[in-house]
């Protein structure tokens, strides 16, 4: 099993990029980490990092199952709130999204509005819930799913690293030949839709095609002062 992947970040028309991406892909082990710094609360940046390279590390460490993963987003929680004692970092928060394949496992865990999407046997499914009020709205069917993207309650989060109780989500699949993966932060799903992921994908032939294309589309779209955007695109081959 050969593990392909591209990574993206861009501060968008903010004035620094709160966002963080860690990608190592070869064969037989990938490691993916994207995380989302809140905007408002101070040092985005720093949580952002600071959870990618707990993350990171303790993927690289072992080839973890669910809880472990989602320990090891309460080590990153921990991380942070202890930052919280250096003055001007007393309110930062991330969010953020971790996958880690080897042959046999694929496993991924989130919190926040970050996003895991994954393709498996022709069908490309959103794999993670946005922990936002919105999302809640969407599944208690007060909204569309397309009306996620624009729903005025979009920012409000309900879960996020920097603050307790900390609880991601975790699930894992096994991986095949065929299958890919899309990490991306909400300043890139805001603006490319599900279909539209799925369409790129099917015409691309590898990870940095796929993106290519998909940012092809949102930068037709952003409108001046966006938020920061990051992706990573993940193909598993035989």
């Amino acid at each position: 099993m050969n593990i392909s992947a591209f990574c993206y970040t861009n501060q968008g028309g903010r004035e620094h990029n709160e966002d963080s991406v860690r990608c190592c892909a070869g064969e037989d082990r990938g490691i993916f980490v994207l995380a989302d710094g809140l905007g408002g609360h101070g040092c985005g940046e720093v949580a952002s990092a600071l959870a990618a390279d707990v993350l990171y590390d303790g993927i690289a460490a072992g080839n973890p199952d669910t809880g472990e993963l989602c320990a090891l987003f309460q080590e990153a929680n921990a991380a942070i709130l202890r930052q919280h004692a250096v003055p001007g970092q007393e309110d930062m928060k991330t969010t953020a999204a971790a996958l880690s394949i080897t042959p046999g496992r694929a496993v991924w865990g989130h919190i926040g509005d970050s996003r895991l999407y994954r393709f498996s046997g022709n069908t490309l499914v959103q794999a993670t819930r946005d922990h936002s009020v919105t999302y809640m709205k969407y599944l208690g069917g007060e909204i569309t799913r397309m009306d996620v993207y624009h729903d005025d309650d979009r920012p409000r989060l309900l879960r996020a690293l920097g603050r307790e109780p900390c609880r991601p989500e975790a699930a894992e699949c096994v991986p095949a030949a065929g299958d890919a993966f899309l990490l991306c932060s909400d300043g890139f799903w805001e603006y490319v839709y599900q279909e539209e992921i799925l369409a790129d994908l099917l015409k691309a032939e590898t990870p940095e095609q796929w993106a290519k294309l998909m940012l092809l589309r949102h930068i037709r779209r952003t409108p001046p002062g966006n938020d920061n955007f990051s992706l990573i695109s993940v193909f598993v081959e035989e």
